[in-house]
Parts: structure tokens; C-alpha cells; sequence
């Protein structure tokens, strides 16, 4: 085994400011546990406040029912640019790609999860995640009111992988109408190509301020304690929404390539979707009765659509009552992504053994719930804190 060296991320400043912009919300616990583990520019002063928000028009979100209900980040499986699986030297049955991830496609929270610690991210494969605290409770409680803001859930019946999909289209072009008419959306579907592999994501909210060129994408996580992230948790926040971004400006960019997408994914573009689906995107002004129109009406939806903002920021909130604790401002690194997504590629292929997180952030190690197991918990350093 081996340990990884110290990614350096790029530049960032933190500053505090009174302008509330709700967003994705996790607990200090749960970004050490989970989505930090796992897993904009500061908006200018025409940007929309939260209590406009509330009286923008709720948009539909629709979720499967009769099939196991899937989030996109678990469906599709992993691949090459040109639509075939991606190669790579001694590849084998036991590599976790094949035996997690062969007929999902890589999320973004995977490529996140290798970047905390591949070692815990293999024993979540191995042994599965930790159960579900007191604290996470309270962050996705805190996310599903923002989530009601702006969207109304509703259930659909589902009969097979064409639906399941055609539920995932239908909720991107709601979501970029609703983008492009009134400035804000949230829980918006990706899939696309990066860095050479099919990736799927969820972003939880994205505007477009008035007068601006640029969709800016923000994520606010909340903290337990009344301070600030340490800088590895910052880190792995950037990768998130350089993923995001990542996705965001190759489906924004470039032609999305149908039949590739098809023949991947093993899913028949002539399939007549249900009666369900059907009354929802007539209902919703793009009537489809194929799986192929929903996919022509998404990629019309694509370019209407802006890139997004060089410039990211992460928020963070106090749990206990939403008070803001600072700002994390960060510019777009396509260079630094590139290496990080590439890192997490070998661990997924298995080209290499996991590593564990390097002597400095072995902090993390008390967040932990696989010290058990790990060989390294008996001489961790936990000095430091988060």
C-alpha cells in the first residue's frame, strides 16, 4: 500500500458576507463522513435574495415508482469517450469499477470519495457505509426544505431503463426552463463525458443573476461547530463543483452524442415511454411519445444554456440557525481537475493499490467508522482537528 502525496488545490480566499444564497446542505459530520468523503464568483448585488426566491413558480421533479428509484448518479455504467469501455493496462474482474460500478456510471461523489481517502472509500465498498447520525439527519432535513422552494416531487410510474432515463431528461429541460425564465433551479440531472469516461451528477442549484452571461454554481454545506472547514474539506468541495462545471460547459459545448449514449447504455431510442411520462411532457409544452424525442428536446435545452462561471464559491452555514460563517472563492482549474479525476481513475480501474490520505490529514482518521479495519488507525495522528 501507499500513501498519497499532498494535492495541491487552487488558490482560494475566505470572506463573510450577509447575502443569503440557499443551497445543498450537509453537516459538518456528514462532509466527513460522506459527501466529503464521497461526495462563482460571490454573487453580484442584483443577484436574487432568499426572500425572492420563495415566490418563484415551483417546478415539477419527477420520481420513479414500481422500479427501484435511482438517482442518475447510480444508473448507466462507465465508459470510453467514444461510447466503448474505457481500457486499461492488466485490467481485471477485480477491479472495483467491475464489481461496483460496472453497470452504474461513476459519480461525482465517487470521484470526491477517492480524493478524501481511497482507503475509506474501499471499505465502504467492501463492508458498506455507516449508518446514518443525529447530525446527517439534520443537513438533509435542512436540504429537502430548500428542495421545496422551488420544486414540487412527484411520483411516476416507471416500466423499464428507457423510463428511468426519460424521468432524468424530462427533469433537466423542467429544470433548465425554469433556469432560463426565472434565474434559479435546483436538483438539475447530469450525464455526460470527463476525461474520457461517462460521469453522472446532481447539481443542487444554479442561477443566473441578471445581467449576467454566466451560470454560477454554488454549494453551501453546514457546520456543526461555529468555525470554519479545514482546508482538505474546502478542497474536496472544489473538486465537487469543478466536476459540476466540468459537465456542465461539455453538455453546454458539444454535440451530445445520441447514439453513442444509446448503444452504451443499452437502451432502445424507439421505446414507447409510459402513459405517465408521456402526460407529463405533454403537459409540460414537449410532448414525446420515444425515448429518442426526449433526448432531441435535452440537447435543444443544452444550447440555450449559458457556460458556467469561471469562479466558484462554496458557502458554509451554521447548522443551528442557517447563520453564515464565510465564503470560499475559487477559480476553475481544468489542469488540477484533470489530475485528480485521473488519480481516482486508477484506484477505480485498479491500477494501483488504495492509498491512505497522507500523515498530515490523518485527522481524518476520527471521522472514520472503518478504524477498525484500516491498518494504519493504531498509529494515526489526530492532533489536528476540522
Amino acid at each position: 500500500m501507499t500513501e498519497s502525496p499532498t494535492r495541491s488545490p487552487p488558490p482560494s480566499s475566505t470572506s463573510s458576507t450577509g447575502t443569503i444564497i440557499p443551497l445543498e446542505i450537509i453537516s459538518e459530520e456528514e462532509m466527513a463522513l460522506i459527501d466529503a468523503a464521497f461526495a462563482a464568483a460571490q454573487l453580484p448585488h442584483n443577484a436574487r435574495s432568499i426572500q425572492s426566491i420563495t415566490r418563484l413558480s415551483k417546478r415539477n421533479l419527477l420520481g420513479c415508482t414500481a422500479t427501484r428509484s435511482r438517482d442518475i448518479e447510480d444508473s448507466g455504467r462507465v465508459g470510453g469517450s467514444d461510447g466503448s469501455p474505457l481500457k486499461k493496462r492488466n485490467r481485471g474482474l477485480d477491479s472495483f469499477l467491475h464489481r461496483f460500478r460496472r453497470k452504474r456510471g461513476l459519480s461525482v461523489t465517487d470521484i470526491t470519495a477517492t480524493e478524501w481517502c481511497e482507503k475509506q472509500m474501499e471499505f465502504f465498498l467492501l463492508f458498506g457505509k455507516p449508518k446514518m447520525t443525529k447530525a446527517m439527519k439534520a443537513g438533509i432535513a435542512r436540504h429537502w426544505e430548500l428542495e421545496e422552494e422551488v420544486i414540487k416531487r412527484v411520483k411516476v410510474h416507471v416500466e423499464s431503463n428507457e423510463d428511468v432515463w426519460a424521468l432524468k431528461f424530462v427533469n433537466f429541460i423542467i429544470g433548465a426552463n425554469q433556469l432560463i425564465f426565472e434565474g434559479l433551479t435546483r436538483e438539475l440531472p447530469l450525464v455526460g463525458f470527463a476525461e474520457g469516461i461517462w460521469m453522472v451528477g446532481v447539481i443542487d442549484e444554479i442561477r443566473i443573476p441578471e445581467s449576467e452571461r454566466y451560470a454560477t454554481l454554488v454549494d453551501t454545506k453546514t457546520r456543526v461547530q461555529a468555525k470554519l472547514p479545514s482546508e482538505p474539506q474546502r478542497r474536496n468541495g472544489r473538486l465537487q463543483l469543478m466536476c459540476y462545471k466540468h459537465l456542465w460547459d461539455s453538455l453546454v459545448d458539444e454535440k451530445f452524442p445520441t447514439q453513442k449514449f444509446f448503444d452504451f447504455f443499452s437502451l432502445n431510442p424507439h421505446y414507447i415511454l409510459s402513459a405517465e411520462i408521456r402526460e407529463n411532457t405533454a403537459k409540460s409544452g414537449f410532448a414525446s411519445e420515444t425515448l429518442n424525442d426526449l433526448v432531441r428536446y435535452f440537447q435543444n435545452s443544452c444550447c440555450q444554456l449559458p457556460r458556467a462561471h469561471n469562479l466558484l464559491m462554496l458557502r458554509y452555514e451554521l447548522q443551528e440557525d442557517q447563520s453564515l460563517l464565510g465564503e470560499d472563492q475559487f477559480a476553475y482549474d481544468s489542469e488540477w481537475l484533470k489530475g485528480q479525476v485521473k488519480s481516482s481513475l486508477e484506484f477505480w480501474l485498479g491500477e494501483r493499490e488504495a492509498s491512505y490520505t497522507p500523515m498530515e490529514e490523518r485527522w481524518k482518521c476520527k471521522f472514520c467508522k472503518f478504524t477498525t479495519v484500516c491498518p494504519v488507525s493504531s498509529n494515526r495522528d489526530t492532533s489536528s482537528t476540522s
